[in-house]
């Protein structure tokens, strides 16, 4: 008989859970304690195992996010959208959702199941069972009403993506911003060979973003360094996420520190120091055979002049190679500049649901101004 149950805290999972999440270490509990200890302060999680008799044969990461007008709209320096846009996003979104995955990192990693023991259907029936008890429980001890549904994120070839649950569960299908993926290639041994693969203009475009990093040096940051860091790390970050025009979330101070110390090697914080002082930085979570990206942050004044941005991707990227990794997963946004590096776009679909009818009939076109159709030009620096 299949059957679930919802945990609260990460340490009072199965002790199954690690073994059977043991290809993503986003699913993992040493991931899931991090995230806990650092989650931002809008963020809880709950977790709802799927079972078959005594045995756990499925996961779920569900996120409760309390959605903040000063949150969404950061940005006070400029309107960065009309009035009438902003209060109906307010009235759509402003209050609590419930998450399906994670909301702090683009890709599916909140589900898993053993597809031998269970189809994608009972899972699935499982798990809303599940979430539709956590409503219950959010309104029955905090006399809150969850808003809003939102299962993220699916790429199109997903096996674990049942399109037929969510239509019939009046769950919109929303397309977002594609997840920008670079495939590394088994003859890329080491930076060099990457390099030489590139045509003229981008090797020399290569070339001119490191000579214009000029003094400035990268660095890998170590736990006490981070953690003596931290306010920096914090307001380099932010620098670069208040200039996004929507946002659901603000990492807290201590969120590097925290992935650091429960991570250990499998997070990585790379600094970028003009003598001494800390001027950018980027993190890396190293999950199986992928390299995924994660937050970073830098001092405007040296963006530009010094190419930080793109000088980081190419860091990434060499990491990536050198470390034997198969893929690096660059995630959302700036997509053009991604692709310049030879990242490839992978589109990705989320599903949702207001729980009003009305406000529902409406929810995919509000969707579509939070995640804005962007026309870019697909770089490609290996032909």
């Amino acid at each position: 008989m299949i059957h679930y149950q919802i945990y609260r805290s990460i340490k009072d999972v199965p002790q199954e859970w690690d073994a059977l999440t043991v290809d993503d270490i986003l699913l993992q509990s040493t991931y899931l304690q991090a995230l806990e200890n650092a989650a931002p302060s809008n963020i809880k999680c709950f977790y709802i195992g799927v079972f078959k008799g005594e045995a756990l044969i499925g996961v779920a990461l569900i996120q409760r996010v309390q959605l903040y007008l000063k949150d969404m709209f950061r940005d006070t320096r400029v309107s960065c959208v009309k009035t009438f846009l902003k209060d109906t996003v307010s009235k759509l979104l402003k209050g609590n959702i419930l998450v399906v995955g994670n909301l702090t990192h683009t890709g599916q990693h909140g589900l898993y199941f053993d597809s031998e023991s269970i189809s994608n259907h009972e899972f699935y029936n499982a798990v809303f069972k599940g979430v539709s008890e956590i409503e219950s429980t959010i309104k029955a001890e905090t006399n809150k009403t969850i808003r809003l549904i939102l299962a993220k994120d699916y790429f199109l070839d997903d096996a674990i993506l049942d399109d037929t649950f969510f239509k019939r569960n009046k769950l919109h299908k929303a397309t977002v911003q594609p997840n920008m993926i670079m495939n590394i290639r088994e003859d890329w041994c080491e930076n060099g060979d990457y390099i030489s693969c590139m045509n003229k203009k981008y090797r020399r475009r290569y070339k001119r973003a490191k000579k214009k990093l000029n003094s400035i040096v990268c660095k890998e940051m170590n736990l006490e360094t981070i953690k003596t860091s931290s306010k920096l790390l914090h307001d380099l970050y932010l620098n670069v996420s208040n200039n996004a025009k929507f946002n659901t979330f603000i990492l807290p101070e201590s969120h590097f520190y925290n992935y650091k110390l429960h991570l250990k090697d499998n997070f990585k914080v790379f600094g970028y120091y003009l003598k001494d002082e800390l001027v950018g930085f980027f993190t890396l979570i190293l999950n199986d055979k992928q390299l995924e990206t994660y937050f970073l942050g830098y001092d405007s004044e040296h963006q530009y002049p010094n190419q930080l941005y793109l000088n980081m991707l190419y860091d990434m990227t060499k990491f990536g190679i050198e470390a034997g990794f198969e893929s690096i997963v660059f995630a959302r946004t700036a997509m053009e500049i991604k692709s310049s590096v030879g990242a490839k776009a992978k589109p990705m679909v989320m599903y949702l649901k207001h729980t009003n009818g009305v406000l529902n009939a409406i929810l995919k076109q509000v969707f579509r101004f939070m995640n804005p159709k962007q026309d870019w030009e697909e770089r490609h620096p290996f032909d």
